[in-house]
């Protein structure tokens, strides 16, 4: 499915719902207004996801939106014609967001050695996403050959896990060894702040872009430093519509544009 699209545009809403359903199709208004490919959200039961003395505990508690919540979400986007999915945080997530037909998952950096999970992913059949923030060539490896076996098609995302990350530790260069030793669609889940990393990112080849969304700049939301508002990603968008036109396609003889330079060439002497 990620080839029909140039590029495939995530807008990461992630918990910046706060857990409250009405700022999540604000979300959804909002990233289709920005003119994205798909939306994307977190499924998880906290208990599940983490332990009760983590420090993050109390967060995901309160951002923690109930399963009848996301089919309403689900449904809004059908509605205004945006993709939604969505990165379970454990098996019973994944069989839910199947039961309401999502049409495709993400995995996490923090799950690409949670195999169980990995597994149940891959018995869905539906594409998948996946982030290699932490994670070795071996391991990236190993995740990669278990879709491709399965005959799942894959996205690779490289991916810094540091909220917010810096420019010069985006490591983009990654994307090409990635390019070279996957044949999978490659891409960037950015968390540098603004939108020049992922711009970039796409001129290097990166074919699936997610990035941190939140409604506006005075949105008060966990992932709030790491998200660009709907102004930015409308940006980001049309930066790379017009890096498309200026790329072009390849043509070497006379262009349309020469045709009037044409008669003023000099006549071959030898």
């Amino acid at each position: 499915m990620f080839n029909k699209f140039d590029p495939f545009i995530i807008a990461e809403a992630g918990i910046n719902h706060n857990g409250k359903i009405k700022e999540a199709l604000k979300l959804v208004d909002a990233a289709k207004k920005s003119n994205v490919s798909a939306i994307k959200f977190q499924t998880y039961i906290t208990e599940k996801r983490t332990k009760k003395d983590s420090p993050i505990f109390d967060i995901l508690k309160k951002c923690e939106l109930k399963y009848s919540d996301f089919k309403i979400i689900k449904d809004y986007c059908d509605e205004k014609k945006i993709i939604f999915f969505s990165t379970p945080f454990d098996i019973e997530a994944i069989d839910f967001l199947e039961s309401i037909k999502v049409k495709l998952f993400k995995i996490a950096s923090f799950d690409t050695q949670n195999f169980e999970l990995i597994q149940r992913i891959i018995k869905t059949k539906k594409p998948c996403i996946f982030s290699t923030g932490m994670s070795n060539m071996r391991s990236i490896t190993n995740i990669h050959n278990l879709f491709k076996k399965n005959k799942i098609e894959t996205g690779i995302l490289h991916c810094i896990s540091s909220y917010p990350n810096e420019e010069e530790n985006s490591f983009l260069s990654n994307l090409k060894i990635l390019k070279h030793n996957f044949k999978s669609t490659i891409g960037l889940s950015d968390h540098t702040i603004g939108i020049k990393t992922s711009l970039y990112s796409y001129i290097l080849g990166a074919k699936i872009i997610e990035k941190h969304f939140k409604i506006s700049s005075s949105h008060k939301c966990v992932d709030s430093s790491v998200s660009i508002v709907p102004q930015q990603m409308i940006e980001l968008v049309n930066q790379i519509e017009n890096f498309k036109k200026i790329y072009g396609s390849p043509k070497f003889g006379i262009r349309p544009k020469e045709e009037f330079a044409k008669a003023f060439r000099r006549k071959k002497i030898l």
